[in-house]
This record gives C-alpha cells, structure tokens and sequence, in this order.
C-alpha cells in the first residue's frame, strides 16, 4: 500500500514537473511569436501590403497545418514563426483600415481587452487547475459552426450575421483559451509548439473579433 502510494506520488511529481516546463517553454514561444507577428504587421502597414482572400487562407491553414506536422522536430520552431509572421502580414491593412477611419482608440480597446481575457483566463485556469477537457467536443463543433458563418458571409456580407460571427468568435477563443490552459496543467498537451500555435491563434481570433465588435459599435 505504502509502495503504491509512493509510486503515485511520485508519477505526480514527474507530471507536474514535465507540465511545468511545457507551461514555461509555451509562454516563452508565444511572446516571441507575438513580438515577431507585430513586426509583421507594423511592416505590413508601412508598406500598404495586402493579401488576397485566398492568399490568406491557402497561407494561413497550410502554414498552421505543417505546424502541426512539423511540431516535434526543430523544423517545427522555424513554421512556428513563419505562421504567426504571415497572420501578423494580414493583419496590416485591417489596421490600417481602422487607424484611416479614426478609430485609434477602437485598436487600443480590443488590444487592451485582449490581454486583459487572456491573462485573466490563464490566471484562472492556473489557479484553480480545473479540469477544461471536456470542452474538447464543444470547440471541434463551434470551430466547423463558426468557419462556415464566415464562409457565408463573405458571400452575404449581413453586418448582423458579421456581429454575431464575432461575438461567437469571442466566446470560443476565451474556451479555447481555458481548454489549452488546462491541457498544459493536466498532462494531455506535451508539445509547446502545438500549444503556442493553439493559444497564438486563439489570442489573434479573439482581438480581430473585438475590434471588430467595438468598430461596429463605434460605426
């Protein structure tokens, strides 16, 4: 009995020690990558360079998906990095748009609320070590339900279907964001690139949404 439960503790220890240092590595990653993707984007908008609609996607899900295939070799490092430059390029001349319009402060919001979702989402999902997995299921659907709104609205283009493709988009990144922590914590995601990647995208997605949310609001 004495065994077993000094083996269990022990597995416990090795878990929490090995969920440490992804944890670590994944935060490391995706402040460079976010670093590295607002250079990006500030290069983006000096230079008024624009990506075509299928440009973006091809460039996107490709370099998101060799990513993934890539993630446990070092190559998976040098994709980590061209993915989030490249979602960094696109989101130029959105900015611009914006800061063309007089909505500085529309950009300064959605970035501040961005953070301040992430880091308190994290926080919690840290701290209460609470276990997200079944959220699993959820996000795979919601994922699908909001690809095909945003597929049909670029066909529609209904600014009701566009605000409540953002909110959604809102509310499925914070989960997203709950989810990956937990993974982390729990053991069940071991590869911090896939986890950067997860998490960077999450962070992008949910400051498009609510600059897009504030930008209608202020129209």
């Amino acid at each position: 009995m004495h065994d077993h439960l000094t083996s269990s503790t022990a597995q416990s220890q090795a878990l929490s020690a090995q969920a440490h240092k992804v944890l670590r590595n994944t935060y490391m990653l995706l402040g460079m990558t976010l670093a590295f993707s607002a250079l990006a984007a500030f290069f983006s908008m000096a230079t008024g360079l624009r990506l075509n609609i299928f440009v973006f996607f091809i460039g996107a899900y490709g370099l998101m998906f060799l990513t993934h295939k890539l993630a446990d070799s070092p190559w998976g490092l040098l994709t980590t990095f061209g993915f989030t430059g490249f979602m960094g390029l696109s989101l130029g001349p959105i900015l611009n748009a914006y800061l063309g319009a007089g909505m500085g402060h529309v950009v300064m919001s959605a970035l501040g609320m961005t953070a301040l979702v992430f880091f308190g989402l994290s926080a919690f999902a840290l701290t209460t070590k609470k276990d997200f997995s079944f959220m699993g299921k959820f996000l795979m659907v919601g994922g699908l339900v909001l690809i095909a709104g945003v597929i049909a609205n670029l066909l529609l283009g209904l600014q009701g279907l566009q605000l409540a493709i953002s909110a959604g988009f809102v509310i499925f990144s914070s989960a997203l964001i709950l989810w990956q922590t937990s993974e982390i914590v729990h053991g069940g995601e071991t590869n911090y690139i896939r986890a950067t990647v997860t998490l960077f995208v999450s962070i992008y997605n949910l400051f498009l949404s609510l600059l897009s949310l504030l930008g209608l609001s202020n129209d």
